[in-house]
C-alpha cells in the first residue's frame, strides 16, 4: 500500500508539491510563449514600471548577466522594450510592450487554473521566503 502524501514528512510533501506545480507551470507557459524567468521579468517590469535591467535582476534574485539574456529573449519576441535611459547613455530603460502585457494577463490566469489562490499557504510561502538566509 502506497504512502498517502498527508503522512508525509513536510520538507519531502512540500519539495514533491512544488516539482509538480512548476512542472505543470511551466507546461502552460510554454504553451503561449512565456518562459518562466520571463513571466518573472515582466511581472517586476508591471510593478514597478520602467526600470534597468539591474534592478529587475536584483528584485528576481538572479544575477544580471542571467536578466541579460531573459531580456534579450522577450525584445526579440516583442514582450519588452529596451531604449537608452535619458540620463545616462550607457544604460537602457526596460519597459513592458501591450504583448508582454497581455502575456503577464494570460499567465495570471493559467496561474489560478494551476494553483488555486490559498491565502493560508500564500502566507506561510512569503514567511520562508523572506528569512533573511536565502
Amino acid at each position: 500500500m502506497e504512502e498517502q502524501p498527508a503522512a508525509w514528512p513536510m520538507g519531502r510533501l512540500l519539495a514533491a508539491a512544488a516539482r509538480r506545480v512548476e512542472r505543470d507551470w511551466d507546461e502552460r507557459l510554454r504553451e503561449i510563449g512565456l518562459p518562466h524567468a520571463g513571466l518573472i521579468a515582466i511581472d517586476i517590469l508591471i510593478r514597478t514600471g520602467p526600470t534597468g535591467a539591474d534592478t529587475v535582476a536584483r528584485a528576481a534574485r538572479v544575477q544580471p548577466q542571467t536578466m541579460s539574456r531573459t531580456l534579450e529573449r522577450l525584445e526579440r519576441d516583442g514582450l519588452v522594450e529596451r531604449s537608452p535611459h535619458p540620463e545616462d547613455r550607457r544604460r537602457r530603460v526596460v519597459t513592458v510592450t501591450d504583448a508582454g502585457r497581455a502575456a503577464w494577463d494570460t499567465a495570471k490566469h493559467i496561474e489560478r487554473e494551476v494553483l488555486p489562490e490559498d491565502a493560508a499557504l500564500r502566507g506561510a510561502l512569503a514567511a520562508i521566503m523572506s528569512r533573511t538566509n536565502s
